[in-house]
């Protein structure tokens, strides 16, 4: 069930500067003495590019869901529940660009909270517990856009997760407020205005509330988050940017930056928020890494266990199958930033090969095919999560070329 919630149409524009700043060199890359990574295939051919880690079977270790599948640990076996179809002009995508675990209906069992792009579909699957296969039934809950993700986050800061999709028609968000007789989801929608390729929170203003940050700019959360008056900033302009928009203080001057990376070019970037001799917010563009393509997914986690969190991305196998960096090798990396150098600092978990013998044609790629066996990338979602129970996060990545973990050996 879907109720839907009042929007906005109010456009409010600042005079507020934003100052493009290149630095190449932002970034120095160096060895990590307290990290090292185990590479775990999970699954070699799976295309699908969402994953999502949980308890499905209630056995007290943690599982991974990707695709029709989820995947039972310790050994991974793989428990198909239900159908995924291939859509939309490329036979190589499928409808399943989120697995957000998430009890739904509050039986004590992890559901999946998922969207989609051909059929602008947002919904959940749910599980029926007892026997592994058992199929899991899909509940639509909207069909709000064209999604390219989504992720689950407390927007409205009542300890409670809510969905937020990257619909590129509209900004809208969906708040969990009744699992019981029946689940009912309510639509926040915010307007068009911010609407783009990307999206993500912070608190952007200091008031202690999550905003919603889009590739045009901000939207500010009102002391009533039900509310229509959100009122959006349009502040900045990032482009065709990944998911997730992270606000969060990368400086240390408790000022929210913004991190994000582009999902159809080369570029991971960062805009440092700062204060103007006229009292209002300026925003400095500086660079990340501008090495590798396809930046779609961002995560932050404590990887080394030392109380600050690491950055986490990489490179999205075939985004699209033509265009910048399409068949350049694949990567995860994670970056610490350096605070007293002002500086990133870049480390591997995975460089792969590149698609050295990939037709030319689009209609013809297929990442399967055209990347050596074993090449990891970072698709639409990362799960970073101790799955091994051992004390660190390690790291999960879905995507056209296969489903593959990194188990963090630093414990």
């Amino acid at each position: 069930m879907l109720i839907q919630s009042g929007r906005t149409s109010t456009l409010i524009c600042l005079s507020i500067g934003y100052i493009v700043i290149g630095d190449a060199a932002a970034f120095a890359q160096e060895s990590h003495p307290d990290l090292n990574w185990k590479m775990h295939t999970i699954n070699d051919q799976s295309p699908y590019e969402a994953c999502g880690t949980a308890d499905f079977n209630g056995d007290g270790k943690t599982d991974i869901f990707c695709g029709d599948s989820w995947y039972e640990a310790p050994n991974w076996t793989k428990r198909k529940v239900r159908d995924v179809p291939a859509s939309g002009p490329n036979p190589h995508y499928y409808e399943d660009f989120s697995d957000s675990p998430l009890d739904v209906n509050d039986d004590g069992r992890p559901d999946i909270v998922t969207c989609n792009y051909f059929g602008r579909r947002v919904g959940w699957v749910e599980n029926p517990g007892g026997d592994a296969t058992a199929p899991w039934t899909e509940h639509e809950i909207d069909t709000p856009g064209n999604m390219e993700t989504g992720e689950l986050v407390d927007i409205n800061g009542d300890g409670k997760l809510d969905f937020l999709p990257n619909t590129g028609n509209v900004v809208v968000w969906y708040e969990l407020t009744q699992q019981k007789p029946a689940v009912v989801w309510t639509k926040h929608d915010l307007g068009s205005e911010g609407a783009g390729h990307g999206v993500g929170v912070g608190d952007i203003n200091r008031d202690g509330r999550l905003d919603i940050i889009t590739p045009k700019g901000w939207h500010e959360q009102p002391e009533d988050a039900a509310s229509s008056a959100w009122q959006f900033h349009a502040e900045f302009q990032l482009g065709a940017a990944g998911f997730f928009i992270h606000g969060r203080d990368v400086d240390g001057d408790q000022l929210a930056d913004i991190v994000y990376g582009m999902g159809h070019g080369f570029g991971l970037h960062w805009l440092k928020q700062s204060v103007g001799n006229d009292g209002k917010r300026e925003w400095t563009r500086l660079d990340i890494d501008d090495t590798f393509s396809q930046v779609h997914t961002l995560v932050f986690a404590d990887l080394d266990g030392k109380g600050e969190q690491e950055l986490i991305t990489g490179k999205r196998v075939y985004a699209h199958e033509v265009e910048p960096g399409d068949t350049d090798a694949s990567v995860v990396y994670y970056y610490q930033f350096d605070r007293v150098a002002a500086k990133w600092m870049r480390h591997t978990i995975f460089h792969g090969d590149p698609a050295i013998n990939a037709p030319k044609d689009a209609k013809d790629r297929w990442a399967l095919k055209d990347f050596p066996t074993g090449s990891a990338g970072t698709g639409l979602q990362i799960a970073a999560v101790d799955i091994d129970g051992d004390g660190d996060i390690d790291v999960v990545c879905p995507g056209k070329s296969g489903l593959y973990m990194f188990e963090n050996l630093s414990r």
